[in-house]
């Protein structure tokens, strides 16, 4: 029951945290084009490299805390089916090169995000 609690709390902060900075993203640059979305999944996933790292390697925390971040918090955050529906509604719109650059982008900066996050979190 703890570990469905700590997931739940993670949960939340991460979906709050998720609205804010994509509705900030979008507020500056517009919404022509999924940049909130973006920007939340390449940040989730540069955080995920380092907390990755870190709980694996370097900090020992239980499994409650261990699950609220990484499951709960992160997985609240990013926002894959956010993508998804963005992506497919520029496809329907006719906006195809709009479409291939959100893929193309989002798994790029997600992979070097995760990546990077990987070599911060093995310095610390």
């Amino acid at each position: 029951m703890n570990h469905l609690l700590a997931i739940a709390s993670g949960g939340a902060i991460g979906a709050v945290g998720r609205y804010l900075m994509s509705n900030g993203v979008y507020a500056i640059l517009g919404r022509s084009f999924p940049y909130g979305t973006l920007a939340v999944n390449v940040l989730g996933s540069l955080l995920m490299g380092i907390l990755y790292i870190l709980l694996l390697e370097r900090v020992s925390l239980s499994m409650e805390w261990r699950a609220a971040l990484q499951i709960g918090l992160l997985g609240a955050f990013t926002t894959f089916s956010t993508f998804s529906i963005e992506t497919l509604l520029l496809i329907e719109n006719g906006e195809l090169s709009r479409a291939a650059v959100n893929i193309i982008l989002s798994v790029v900066l997600c992979l070097a995000a995760v990546w990077a996050g990987v070599l911060i979190g093995r310095q610390i």
